[in-house]
């Protein structure tokens, strides 16, 4: 099966998908390989064998990027993708850009209607599987030749910046959802310290920050559940999970802040607050990623 003219990488996978899902229904899944030369028939083999031992798994062919003979584009492409990845993904991929890949059957099915036609069908399977299907990894062969044909075309600004943009999807949810529940904060959090400053002036950056959170977190919540994380996990349970995590984060932000107060007079209460606030965001989107909202 062929297509009349180059539609990407990603449609000519889905078309061997569906054709595989269509005519071969006794095949477990299927082996993908670049056609540049980096992947040796012993590497093919190797990922072979590991789907069998795990016929569930996405196998993914992983290079190693150490050594005098890699080229800086793979080096410096892969190492920043990997930490990208990695954080708005929550899962850890030693190589995200490989082809060499074990797809189960199963799973064929699903990236049918993943979007993306070019090379970031590959980056959206990852984010596909990140939380639904196992991902094992098997070391293979780095083979980089001087000819142009056995060159990686990786474009470390460009191809970083498109690959990016699809990893960031859902941190960039987060962070409207984040932004505009600190907006909300910062606003109630102002409003109340002017109303408890006079008749508690030790007390009042405390009772401020929890009569603001508990407004800002049910509003923060309904908005990560939904948009953010679209979660499916139980919402009495993720809710529960993600009240210990506002609770924790309110007294961690109503503690610091009023250290940060004692220390610095001088200084109007809301710019501490921002400060302590901007560090507790990084860690409550890999807390809430990891512990409280089942993607």
């Amino acid at each position: 099966m062929t297509h009349a003219e180059n539609m990407g990488k990603g449609r000519a996978l889905k078309t061997a998908f569906a054709c595989i899902l269509e005519n071969f229904p006794e095949v477990p899944g299927a082996v993908t390989a670049d056609s540049d030369g980096q992947h040796t028939p012993e590497s093919i083999i190797r990922v072979m064998n590991r789907m069998k031992q795990a016929p569930d798994a996405l196998v993914l062919g992983v290079r190693q990027f150490e050594g005098d003979g890699i080229p800086w584009k793979s080096r410096f492409g892969n190492s920043l993708t990997e930490k990208v990845f990695a954080y708005t993904a929550g899962v850890h991929v030693s190589d995200t850009q490989t082809g060499l890949r074990g797809i189960p059957r199963s799973f064929m099915k699903k990236l049918l209607d993943v979007k993306g036609d070019r090379f970031e069908f590959e980056t959206r399977m990852l984010l596909e599987a990140a939380g639904t299907v196992p991902i094992v990894e098997v070391s293979i062969e780095t083979i980089y030749d001087s000819e142009e044909n056995h060159q990686t075309h990786f474009k470390p600004i460009r191809d970083s910046l498109r690959i990016y943009r699809i990893f960031a999807g859902r941190f960039l949810r987060f962070l409207f959802s984040s932004l505009s529940s600190s907006v909300l904060d910062l606003i109630l959090f102002s409003l109340f310290c002017m109303v408890f400053k006079k008749n508690h002036p030790e007390l009042y950056v405390g009772i401020a920050t929890v009569a603001a959170r508990i407004f800002s977190a049910a509003y923060n919540y309904a908005i990560n559940y939904r948009l953010v994380f679209r979660s499916r996990e139980n919402v009495a349970l993720s809710g529960l999970k993600y009240l210990v995590l506002a609770i924790l984060q309110m007294f961690c932000s109503a503690a610091l802040v009023t250290m940060l107060v004692m220390l610095l007079p001088a200084l109007p209460e809301v710019l501490p607050k921002i400060v302590v606030d901007t560090v507790l965001f990084f860690i409550s989107y890999k807390i809430q990623q990891k512990l409280v909202f089942r993607v």
